[in-house]
């Protein structure tokens, strides 16, 4: 049971005055369930009920009042209400649309009790007709460990302390580097880095690496219309992780023969699952940061290891003698989105990519961050500064001067100039940098 950063997060909400039921949000079996019942243990009465049981579901389906529902769920716990703080926690809450109704009943007739939802595939709940009601409701989301929490479920208590320092000291930078080049193997599920615990040995995690994902495959089946529906789901499952990275069409997805409308809602179904989320790009080189949905979008994968895993990457991995040649491409761009991801995923910000689309004139900036007044471009590299030709497209057209390169190599602050000769400053961090990424733009705009 490892400490996750959403505890932290948990904590807060509880102590709200104003505290709604909360939402938790996130793929199946990044440890949602555990993060609650750790939480868990700061309240005298807690009260775990799964809506996969039908003992525990028929509570939502008696139509009783709130105050008498609350009072059967206590009896049926032989539990007293009003004894100290009490959890009640309902998890797989997309398996009732009347437990989803009750909700906001929580927040107006039951404040002192603190109630937790969490499911798989909550969004398909609004397709019935039935949504989460607005305004009385909260929502908080979890990710795979990232790499901070996986050092902490590790025990690498001093690289985590040394993580937080700006700027990074260089003597750490050869040891910090090896370490996220694990975490980039195995990714961060939560299953996957217990058993690496355990073990710490590579092969003993595949089994697990494919029990996840033919979980997901069966999981999302479930809401399948048809069996139509269900065969281009699972074939978007399959083909996803060999797109990731890269930006995708969906007509067509997976060298498959299905449409862009079939296979775009299949897509959806997946984000809806939080298994994948689709990137869409930007023109924009001021804020506020306005996505283009009508162009390709970039795919990322629910999990780095998964990919690894699900490709072959793994044995490509044992060969290698260069970590920087391991982070060339899309694996290194991915692992960075990743992190990227779950650092600014409370403040429900989408990542986005910048382009530029012109004939004979294309250009493309793996990430855009909105940052400040300004909107920062951020490359992933591990060739030299002269490569970043896209980049500089960007930078010749803003009216600031600061961008972000992430690599291999050690943290430093470089004056650069374009071919077009404007001035400015490249942040340069290694790849395990990009979790602590906004103190780092602050050190990069200080001067």
């Amino acid at each position: 049971m490892f400490f996750r950063t959403v505890l932290t997060e948990l904590k807060k909400w509880s102590e709200k005055p104003d505290r709604k039921p909360l939402i938790l949000r996130g793929a199946r079996q990044v440890g949602k369930t555990t993060a609650v019942d750790i939480f868990a243990q700061e309240f005298n009465q807690y009260i775990y009920l799964n809506l996969e049981k039908p003992e525990d579901a028929h509570f939502f389906t008696e139509n009783m009042p709130v105050e008498e529902l609350i009072a059967a769920i206590f009896f049926s716990q032989n539990m007293e209400q009003g004894k100290g703080k009490s959890l009640l926690f309902i998890d797989e809450i997309q398996n009732s649309p009347e437990a989803v109704k009750m909700m906001r009943y929580f927040y107006e007739s039951a404040k002192d009790l603190h109630v937790i939802a969490a499911g798989s595939l909550l969004e398909t709940l609004i397709g019935r007709n039935i949504s989460f009601p607005v305004g009385r409701v909260e929502y908080l989301f979890m990710n795979p460990l990232t790499f901070k929490e996986y050092l902490n479920a590790t025990g690498e208590h001093e690289a985590l302390k040394l993580l937080k320092e700006v700027p990074f000291p260089a003597y750490a930078h050869e040891r910090m580097l090896k370490l996220f080049h694990i975490y980039t193997l195995i990714g961060g599920m939560p299953e996957i880095i217990k058993k690496y615990i355990e073990r710490k040995d590579i092969v003993t995690l595949n089994p697990i690496f494919k029990n996840l994902l033919i979980t997901y495959m069966d999981d999302v089946e479930k809401y399948a219309r048809n069996d139509t529906v269900a065969k281009i789901l699972r074939h978007a499952i399959q083909a996803a992780p060999y797109e990731a990275g890269k930006r995708i069409k969906f007509q067509g997805f997976g060298s498959s023969s299905y449409g862009s409308r079939e296979m775009g809602e299949a897509l959806k179904t997946l984000e809806k699952a939080m298994l994948i989320t689709l990137i869409y790009p930007t023109t924009s080189i001021d804020p506020p940061l306005i996505p283009d949905y009508r162009k390709s979008p970039r795919l990322q994968f629910l999990d780095t290891g998964l990919i690894n895993y699900f490709v072959g990457l793994q044995e490509y991995y044992f060969n290698l003698n260069d970590l920087s040649s391991f982070y060339q491409g899309i694996l290194a761009e991915h692992i960075v989105g990743q992190e990227l991801q779950a650092a600014f995923s409370r403040q429900l910000r989408n990542l986005s990519f910048w382009v530029r689309e012109k004939k004979q004139s294309n250009a493309e900036v793996d990430f855009i961050l909105p940052f400040k007044k300004y909107l920062i471009p951020i490359e992933v590299k591990s060739g030299k500064t002269g490569t970043l030709r896209s980049l500089h497209q960007f930078v010749n057209r803003v009216e600031h001067q600061y961008a972000v390169r992430l690599y291999s190599g050690r943290p430093e602050k470089t004056e650069t100039v374009t071919p077009e000769k404007k001035k400015y400053t490249l942040l340069n961090l290694p790849y395990y940098l990009a979790c602590n990424i906004n103190a780092h733009l602050e050190w990069l705009v200080e001067d």
